[in-house]
């Protein structure tokens, strides 16, 4: 079974995937990978002809201008509204690749509003990691994901909770870099084993 991940250079859920007995896992992006394994460093379109035969795709389109927090950036700098829109093209072309199994995964955004609204919001802290990132998923022949815990606990800052990746006002921990971007990008460890071991033993109970 075959298992393409899109738009993934970290290979956190490439090798998830490739972790399990039967599966052959690619990840794709316009970065190289950051660690060995299965990689196709080019445009992910070039991998979605319809004798590929992929099992699954799971696509992590880029966020920058797709999430709630930046889009109000789109009427205050020129040519922003432009690169969301180019955003959107990219997602409703990866929603509509011949593929039966399809998992896009973003922050909270425009995707929702205006292609069609997420079928899940997932936590990290519903997955075992001490953060808070809610996060989207758009699926196509697949179940939603069930949390595999431990659920971890925030601390309470004046009646809010906050996690490990928060200040106590509620902001990202990340400080300003080149690569913060990437890093608040990165999937989890937990949600990605919970997506091959989950939707992994879903494609394998099909095929069987």
């Amino acid at each position: 079974m075959k298992a393409l991940i899109a738009c993934e250079c970290s290979g956190t859920v490439r090798d998830a995937f490739a972790a399990r007995d039967g599966w052959e896992a690619w990840s794709c992006d316009l970065l190289p990978s950051e660690k060995p394994g299965n990689h196709y460093e080019g445009d992910v379109m070039d991998l979605l002809a319809d004798d590929m035969d992929w099992d699954i795709m799971i696509a992590h389109p880029v966020c920058r201008f797709l999430c709630s927090s930046g889009l109000h950036w789109n009427i205050r700098r020129p040519g922003r509204a432009e690169k969301t829109e180019k955003a959107l093209t990219f997602v409703r072309m990866l929603m509509d690749a011949p593929i039966q199994h399809i998992a896009i995964e973003n922050p909270v955004g425009c995707i929702g509003t205006r292609i069609r609204p997420a079928d899940q919001y997932i936590q990290p802290h519903e997955f075992g990691h001490d953060a808070s990132k809610r996060t989207g998923l758009w699926l196509k022949g697949l179940p939603k994901l069930v949390p595999t815990g431990p659920q971890i606990q925030p601390r309470m800052v004046h009646g809010r909770p906050r996690w490990g990746n928060q200040t106590d006002s509620g902001q990202n921990r990340l400080g300003p870099s080149a690569n913060r971007w990437m890093e608040r990008a990165r999937t989890y460890r937990g949600i990605a084993q919970a997506m091959a071991a989950q939707w992994g033993a879903f494609i394998e109970r099909e095929k069987a």
